[in-house]
């Protein structure tokens, strides 16, 4: 029997533990509901869109008082019950369906570019530290190279260079690009402690290839750590793409977009501070759910994080 079979009735024993575990603690469970709620209302986009009888794209010029600059109509940012959380200045658009909507852009680029990160950063990161030599020499060093680059000034001097491709796929693209190295140290140190652990060489002595210690091995055991780093990078990426939109280089109108809005409504945060406040609020509160889970997870896989 090898150790991959020795190790696995343990691990289908830890995994309901882990999970209750995860739920045991308020601000973890909170923070997922929050999570799961922001999933679902982004998937239910198109249909509050059709209950409500209003497109992200379109026009609502009745909403808006021209001879107020545009403001939009009644209290609150026209807040009324044909438009739950009232309508942008000027072209009258319904907010609420373009914040659902933005919703549905900024956790697809996260989750996306989190996805190629950690698939380039696991891959990569494996091959360093199980393997070592010049192969860790060459992978250790261009880690490195990406992690000393600003990477903010290059996403915006990439993404500008590229005026006509799809700015979703390109952002995720991007961001998934200077998002590897991160995960890849973490791997590659991970993979080091595991390539020379008794289980290894005991599956080693009993004449498994290299393929089988690397896939059967050493790759089960890194997915604590992966999963950890990967509900981490989810709000690191959510806020990234935020920035850019409202920096002009991101998402462009007239898709919706978080930071996209953002930056619309700073002219009129005085007169309509609703318009500020609903894109913003969403945004801050889907990251801090996603860094409170990603920090709750960290904590359950590794207790010993809690006493450093």
């Amino acid at each position: 029997m090898t150790a991959t079979h020795a190790a696995a009735p343990h691990r289908a024993v830890r995994q309901p533990t882990v999970l209750r575990t995860l739920l045991a603690r308020r601000s973890a469970a909170l923070a997922l509901a929050v999570v799961a709620a922001l999933v679902l209302l982004a998937l239910a986009a198109p249909l509050v869109a059709w209950l409500t009888g209003n497109s992200p794209t379109a026009f609502h010029g009745d909403a808006v008082d021209p001879a107020l600059g545009g403001l939009p109509r009644g209290a609150a940012g026209g807040i009324s019950t044909r438009h739950w959380l009232g309508v942008e200045p000027v072209n009258g658009r319904d907010v609420l369906a373009r914040v659902l909507y933005g919703a549905r852009v900024s956790l697809l680029i996260a989750v996306l570019a989190t996805a190629l990160s950690v698939v380039l950063g696991t891959a990569l990161g494996l091959v360093a530290g199980f393997f070592g030599g010049w192969a860790d020499t060459v992978i250790g060093r261009t880690m490195d190279l990406l992690l000393s680059f600003p990477s903010l000034i290059f996403m915006i001097a990439l993404i500008s260079a590229a005026p006509g491709t799809d700015r979703r796929l390109l952002l995720v693209v991007v961001l998934g690009f200077f998002g590897w190295p991160y995960v890849g140290r973490i791997v590659r140190g991970q993979a080091m402690v595991l390539a020379r652990g008794e289980f290894v060489a005991a599956a080693r002595v009993l004449g498994a290839s290299r393929r089988a210690l690397l896939l059967r091995e050493v790759l089960p055991n890194l997915t604590g750590p992966v999963l950890v780093v990967a509900t981490m990078s989810i709000p690191g990426c959510i806020a990234t793409e935020a920035g850019l939109s409202f920096l002009g280089v991101g998402v462009q109108a007239p898709t919706p977009s978080w930071g996209q809005m953002i930056a619309t409504a700073v002219p009129w945060y005085a007169a309509d501070p609703v318009y500020f406040l609903v894109p913003g609020v969403f945004l801050f509160v889907t990251v801090l759910a996603f860094n409170v889970l990603g920090d709750a997870v960290r904590d359950t896989l590794d207790p010993r994080s809690q006493r450093r």
